[in-house]
């Protein structure tokens, strides 16, 4: 650099330097406690210093100024944006969002996804049954022998109330069959919801198998007179989680339902459309499992009154009802 570049460089440097420090150092305060938490005069002079810096930055490169300063201009410019631009909400923030607000709307936006998810789980349900009372041999067609754990139309009635009514459950057992439950109920919503992407046929049917399993099962207690035992047995968990599992049907379905009438989006548009409601159903499902999880894992065991049972499962729905329909809407 020849001897008139270098006193162009001290020239340019002296008169924005002050302007520099002080922005400098708003930076490092917004880095240090954020900007939320600066004041209204130091966040302005932090956005007005940073265009500054921006525009000498660029006539730093456009004359060729030394290459110290520009790296040293490169390095502040950059500090000041993340400061300015970056998101400032914090993991928690985020989430309350997405819960008070995001998730709630995004299921009222999918209504006729969820209610065509629940129509799908009432049709297997009722022909489940039926097909149980026609013939106790489609007990073992549906149900998962892994699910059933003994009890089948081979096993006696009163092997069935104990597992309904076991007055001394084995808490540490009890949480072992939670993760297992979880984690397979898991697997089902996230199937029907992966699955729903191809044209929503696989979701419907695997949401359909779900509710012959649960039908014929019903059935089964039905005709040893345990009916009513077994809804409330099933209630305190099964609200919650057969409606994650259609939760996350609809989202599925909605996919694919984007795929198969894209209207005027291509298909890839559509899909990315469609995607940001089916990822938040997606989630809402996963964490209505983990409720389920709890619930199915403790509160079905250690409480054995019917009525509690029905109070606290229904109870259970009903706060996630009145989220859905409540949460997140505009004041008037």
């Amino acid at each position: 650099m020849d001897q008139g570049q270098l006193m162009r460089s001290a020239r340019f440097r002296k008169e924005r330097e002050a302007d520099w420090k002080r922005l400098e150092r708003l930076v490092t305060e917004a880095e240090t406690h954020g900007i939320q938490h600066m004041s209204f005069a130091a966040a302005r002079d932090l956005s007005a210093l940073y265009r500054q810096a921006t525009t000498a930055l660029a006539i730093a490169r456009e004359v060729s100024l030394d290459k110290a300063l520009l790296e040293y201009l490169e390095a502040l410019t950059a500090r000041a944006y993340l400061s300015v631009y970056a998101p400032q909400e914090r993991v928690g923030g985020v989430l309350r969002r997405f819960f008070a607000q995001s998730a709630p709307r995004a299921m009222r936006r999918s209504w006729p996804f969820i209610l065509a998810a629940y129509l799908c789980l009432g049709l297997g349900v009722f022909v489940g049954y039926l097909l149980y009372q026609e013939s106790t041999g489609w007990y073992h067609v549906f149900m998962p022998s892994g699910l059933a754990g003994g009890r089948g139309p081979e096993a006696t009635t009163e092997f069935l109330r104990r597992a309904l009514y076991d007055e001394a459950p084995d808490k540490s057992a009890l949480g072992a069959f939670a993760t297992f439950l979880f984690s397979h109920n898991t697997q089902v919503a996230f199937l029907v919801f992966g699955l729903g992407v191809f044209l929503c046929v696989p979701a419907i049917l695997l949401t359909v198998q779900n509710g012959l399993s649960l039908g014929a099962f019903f059935a089964l207690y039905v005709d040893r007179g345990l009916g009513v035992d077994l809804a409330a047995w099933l209630s305190v968990h099964g609200v919650t989680e057969l409606s994650a599992i259609c939760v996350a049907c609809a989202g599925g379905l909605q996919l694919g339902w984007a795929v198969l009438f894209p209207g005027d989006r291509t298909r890839r548009d559509a899909l990315r459309h469609a995607g940001r409601d089916a990822a938040k159903l997606a989630i809402v499902a996963a964490a209505m499992l983990l409720v389920a999880a709890v619930l199915e894992g403790f509160a079905r065991q250690l409480i054995q009154q019917p009525e509690t049972r029905f109070a606290l499962g229904w109870g259970v729905g009903l706060l996630w009802l009145a989220w859905v329909v409540l949460a997140g809407r505009s004041p008037r």
